[in-house]
């Protein structure tokens, strides 16, 4: 057997196999990739949001309506939306936790000032202002009250103040303004809501002043408890309520109905004119406008199931959604009042663009990847096509038969290793019927050339290779 160049044989190609596990691996991964993403991006659009809501003083009324509301979100199985109260000691001081961010509801009394990043969500409640004197009866001590049928008698006289509040103060004093009463020649002293029955019955005062609900508790009984010695209250209108609320946006012209709180006859006998305020949940402008919506929705949706067993819920009420309103609404609030609340594909209709284009991305960059793995297949395949050719060359002049099986042998593995490219779709169906060609020609140079040397003796066959062998050292 000679040594010659056309005899030496490639070295075996790298099986696409490798390469083929690699697509494999990559695609999977992609696919997993993407469906995590999927299922990521669901979970945290779905997932509860919790909201801080600064609330107070203790043992209030707006305290357990926000602890009630809390605990009745939280035992929604579907609910998107879960409150967290944050207890403060007052709305002053809750305004001021939404103000600086660390809270992102609060209950905020409209008359007072309000955060500028603070826009209103539902009004809690709405409060009217009882002002009133005491009849003589039996006691010496009221002659000089008996005589005080409207505000501007006040002047010089006491006047005591239901709650620790600077606001009910200050809402005295507008009043006492708005009819000529300078509040310096007023004594008004306060004390808390708690001890208000107590302090009525045993404090000297000329007149008292509440602001609640109108149907409160706690002005309900400051009022019985003003009935003592057979005296009755006598409830001083605010005649003049439409002009304090020209001057003062924050509070409203309102009416006392008649009897709203109890006695016989009832109190008062008819109807009052006064100004009211009201309590928010105003929201922080940072908080996402679909939650906000969520939030109201929820919101009036579990109000009707809470109104039986806590009436207090009933009083909320949907916020003002005017533009010139005292506190501008929440665009959250607002979708709902409206009934442009966004669904979940007008939500997240941009993110949902946004994927598919990532996707096709995705799927742009897979198919590249694709090829770039089967490049080395097609680099592979490339240069055995061309030992495919010069082996056809060779087997026309080899005289050997065991070099011509040898080339036999490795077009086979060639051939075999054409064909799995292929099925990688590494080479196209043109290039792999040329190739077919080029095998078949090698096949016939093989079998043509076995023919030509099994008919020539034998001893002219090592001459023959001898001499070539010596032409070529």
């Amino acid at each position: 057997m000679t040594d010659g160049p056309h005899s030496e044989a490639m070295p075996a190609p790298p099986s696409p196999r490798s390469a083929k596990r690699r697509l494999t691996f990559v695609t999977l991964a992609g696919v997993l990739a993407i469906v995590g993403a999927l299922a990521a991006g669901y979970y945290f659009a779905m997932r509860p949001v919790t909201l801080r809501i600064a609330v107070g003083p203790a043992a209030s009324d707006d305290l357990k309506v926000v602890q009630n509301l809390a605990q009745a979100f939280n035992n929604q199985r579907n609910s998107l939306v879960r409150l967290r109260p944050v207890q403060t000691d007052g709305a002053i001081a809750s305004a001021n936790l939404l103000g600086e961010g660390k809270a992102d509801l609060a209950i905020i009394r409209g008359d007072l000032d309000v955060p500028k990043n603070a826009q209103a969500v539902a009004t809690l409640r709405k409060n009217v202002v009882v002002l009133w004197v005491v009849s003589a009866g039996k006691s010496k001590g009221k002659k000089a009250a008996a005589g005080v049928t409207k505000i501007g008698q006040l002047a010089g006289r006491r006047i005591a103040v239901v709650g620790r509040t600077q606001a009910n103060v200050n809402l005295l004093k507008v009043v006492l303004r708005q009819y000529g009463v300078d509040p310096a020649k007023v004594e008004i002293v306060q004390f808390p809501a708690n001890e208000a029955a107590e302090a009525i019955r045993s404090q000297k005062a000329d007149a008292y002043l509440a602001a609640g609900p109108v149907n409160s508790k706690i002005t309900a009984d400051a009022i019985a408890a003003s009935v003592r010695d057979g005296g009755t209250p006598k409830f001083l209108a605010i005649d003049s309520a439409e002009a304090i609320a020209q001057n003062f946006p924050a509070y409203e012209a309102a009416e006392i109905p008649a009897g709203a709180f109890g006695g016989a006859p009832g109190r008062p006998e008819e109807e009052v004119k006064t100004i009211s305020f009201s309590h928010h949940i105003a929201a922080r402008r940072g908080v996402a406008e679909s939650t906000i919506a969520i939030f109201t929705r929820q919101l009036f949706a579990i109000r009707q199931t809470l109104k039986n067993e806590f009436p207090l819920a009933a009083k909320i009420e949907t916020p003002d959604t005017d533009k010139d309103a005292t506190i501008p609404v929440h665009p959250g609030a607002a979708a709902f009042v409206d009934g442009e609340e966004k669904t979940f594909l007008d939500r997240y209709s941009d993110y949902i663009w946004w994927s598919l284009m990532a996707l096709s991305a995705m799927g742009s960059a897979g198919a590249w990847f694709a090829g770039y793995l089967k490049k080395d297949e097609r680099n592979v395949n490339t240069p055995q096509r061309d030992r495919l050719l010069d082996m056809l060359t060779a087997a026309r002049q080899c005289d050997s038969m065991e070099e011509l099986d040898q080339m036999q042998a490795e077009a086979d593995a060639i051939l075999r290793d054409t064909l799995q490219c292929y099925e990688h779709g590494t080479i196209e169906e043109g290039t792999l019927t040329a190739f077919n060609i080029a095998i078949e020609q090698f096949h016939n140079a093989v079998a043509d050339r076995k023919t030509l040397l099994m008919s020539i003796p034998q001893n002219l066959q090592r001459a023959s290779t001898q001499f070539r062998a010596a032409s070529s050292a």
